[in-house]
């Protein structure tokens, strides 16, 4: 994500700047194919779940399941009754994207498993820009045991 996100600025940057010289010159500039894919890349869907619970009894993601398009970037927002994380089962993974969910997932604690948040409104983001389609599933590992789960359809 940070790699299309630079090369985004670095076209945009090149384009902005690639006039020189005389002012009624015209040129005809396009992005090379990599920027425009990652362009594309950076406006892709942004889906919101919220991690919510009283801290002893009860916790959720609302909503526990989710369909995306295959791109999309889930945002998870510690509500209340945190710390939240999301980890997901490897087994429940579809075949080949463990490496492009992994890849998807920054600042991780562990293989396939986001930090804590600990704050209200704090927020932990996963792409699914590479991943293969198919359902993925997912917890909370504080309040797995009050059946925290996720699913996330990619489409």
């Amino acid at each position: 994500m940070r790699f299309a996100l630079l090369t985004t600025v670095v076209a945009i940057g090149a384009l902005a700047c690639g006039k020189k010289g005389d002012q009624n010159q015209t040129q005809t500039q396009s992005a090379p194919p990599a920027a425009a894919e990652a362009a594309a890349a950076s406006t892709a869907r942004v889906v919101e779940v919220k991690m919510a619970g009283n801290g002893s009894t009860r916790a959720a993601f609302e909503p526990s399941s989710i369909t995306v398009p295959a791109g999309a970037t889930v945002r998870f927002t510690n509500v209340s009754g945190g710390p939240h994380n999301i980890t997901f089962w490897s087994d429940s993974i579809p075949s080949g994207g463990v490496a492009a969910l992994n890849a998807g997932m920054k600042n991780t604690v562990d293989n396939l498993s986001g930090p804590f948040l600990t704050q209200p409104n704090e927020t932990y983001e996963v792409s699914f820009a590479s991943a293969p389609k198919g359902t993925y599933k997912g917890y909370c590992t504080p309040h797995l045991t009050l059946g925290m789960k996720i699913a996330i359809k990619v489409e």
